[in-house]
């Protein structure tokens, strides 16, 4: 008697929100203490890069939720100088605008959860050297899964063509593949630990 041909796998991968939820619960459940730890290896690499050392004016994101914490990145970009930026959500026309952080900046709990200026000072777009990103995952290519508002894709997409954009990541968030549609917009550059 002949044995039946095995099942052809037919395992679906995750979509956007499946990807998301999962990588969200990995960062919650990183120690704080590993947290810290490749927070600053992160942060050494960027130091190095050669966009950030030509970089007059960078847009960071201030850390939520697990993310790459940009603190120490912030303030030691002050002492070499640099002008900082923050985005601040533009809820009504669901998109970002990079805000001032200066050295006495109060900061507010904006729209959803991120921390911004009380007061804002903009910067123009084209005015950005540098544009630090957040992402929930990235792939090596910088495709990267937000938190699936789209705010970073439509600011992305909106700042000149030759302005450098970095991901920050945890090792957990480096995927082989992000999934992309259309409006998904990538970074240049991934630095992860």
């Amino acid at each position: 008697m002949k044995k039946p041909e095995p099942m052809a796998s037919t395992v679906e991968p995750l979509t956007k929100k499946e990807l998301r939820s999962k990588i969200l619960m990995k960062l919650k459940r990183q120690k704080e203490e590993d947290r810290k730890q490749k927070s600053r290896l992160i942060k050494e690499k960027l130091l190095k890069d050669s966009n950030f050392k030509k970089a007059k004016k960078i847009m960071f994101y201030i850390a939520m939720d697990g993310e790459v914490e940009t603190r120490e990145m912030i303030e030691t970009a002050k002492q070499l100088g640099k002008i900082i930026a923050v985005p601040v959500c533009v809820k009504n026309r669901a998109s970002l605008r990079p805000a001032m952080l200066d050295s006495h900046a109060h900061l507010k709990k904006g729209p959803y959860g991120v921390f911004e200026p009380v007061t804002s000072r903009f910067i123009g777009l084209k005015d950005l050297d540098l544009v630090i990103a957040p992402g929930v995952a990235f792939d090596k290519q910088g495709n990267r899964l937000g938190r699936g508002k789209g705010y970073y894709d439509r600011f992305l997409s909106k700042i000149p063509k030759d302005t450098p954009s970095i991901g920050l990541a945890y090792n957990l968030q480096i995927l082989p593949v992000v999934p992309t549609t259309i409006h998904d917009v990538s970074v240049k550059k991934v630095i992860f630990a």
